[in-house]
């Protein structure tokens, strides 16, 4: 029989807070589905004894799903592995350290009943340093001015999307996968939800700085050819200002009009356009790795060990 809801969560390293994620979930779906759903839990490569934790309550309530991955993918490739496995007529993807509120499905699954295809978590007053939470705020607003679709402010992967909008993300091929992005870009009947993000329950954030730059990168290089663009605008601009200074160099020669001689300003120029000339090679390496990363076409995760699921 499919189940109402199938619940994603990945998992890396989150002992501390699986029990305590459980002790609140399942009242809720129990609730808003009459008890027609599965979660399923993504082992992302945990090294803290998750995983037991993890087969433990696969062991006491076979609702608890469980997909073992063979090393540590990152959390969109773990997020896929199980949208890949669930078989709910839709899918909640959200994440275990209960910054994400269980609470919040009740009015998720509302809107789903109301017709819509993707609800999504508006996140409001997150409970974060101020350094992230300025870094977020940027980083949804400038993918926003640059993103070829209209990309939803402050909303990352907490929400419900209907089994007809999974389908077709099925079909999409490419590795670099940012879902929130992927989730806008379907189009279908879509509306958000304010959610108010809590703390971290237990632990600190396995997002470092590294992995949530490259989350940036995703989106800025998979939803947007403004970076390849700023090639073109900066050849522009720097033509132009070579132009006029040659103008002027001209204009000083023949008025016999006094101008700075010297090494710095000519250093100064030659520097600055090394440095764009850096930069833009540096965007195009970025688009050029990732059609490689692409071309290799290796899986997006490789699955260990499953329980619960064929």
């Amino acid at each position: 029989m499919t189940p109402v809801a199938s619940v994603v969560v990945p998992v890396f390293n989150e002992r501390e807070t699986l029990r305590a994620l459980i002790g609140r979930l399942l009242p809720v779906l129990e609730e808003i589905t009459d008890g027609s759903f599965e979660v399923i839990f993504v082992d992302d490569g945990s090294s803290d004894g998750s995983s037991d934790i993890l087969d433990a309550m696969h062991a006491e309530d076979g609702r608890m799903k469980v997909v073992h991955l063979s090393r540590n993918f990152g959390h969109q490739a773990a997020l896929q592995a199980g949208i890949d496995a669930a078989r709910g007529r839709s899918v909640v993807m959200m994440d275990a350290d209960l910054q994400d509120r269980p609470e919040d499905l009740r009015a998720f699954f509302a809107r789903w009943r109301d017709g819509y295809d993707v609800v999504y978590a508006i996140r409001t007053n997150r409970k974060e340093s101020r350094s992230k939470r300025t870094a977020y705020s940027l980083f949804y607003r400038t993918l926003r001015l640059i993103s070829e679709v209209d990309m939803s402010v402050d909303a990352g992967d907490f929400s419900l999307i209907d089994r007809r909008v999974l389908d077709v993300l099925a079909t999409f091929p490419e590795r670099n996968r940012l879902l929130r992005g992927l989730r806008s870009w379907v189009g279908f009947r879509q509306v958000g939800v304010e959610c108010s993000r809590d703390a971290r329950f237990a632990g600190s954030s396995k997002y470092t700085v590294g992995k949530l730059l490259t989350l940036a990168l995703s989106g800025y290089v998979g939803f947007s050819v403004v970076p390849l663009r700023l090639a073109t605008w900066s050849g522009f601009a720097a033509a132009a200002a070579g132009f006029a200074v040659m103008v002027w160099v001209f204009a000083t020669k023949i008025l016999d009009v006094p101008s700075p001689r010297g090494w710095a300003s000519t250093l100064a120029v030659i520097l600055f356009i090394g440095g764009v000339q850096m930069l833009l090679l540096g965007v195009l390496g970025e688009y050029l790795g990732r059609i490689y990363d692409e071309v290799r076409r290796r899986p997006l995760y490789i699955v260990r060990s499953r329980l619960g699921l064929e």
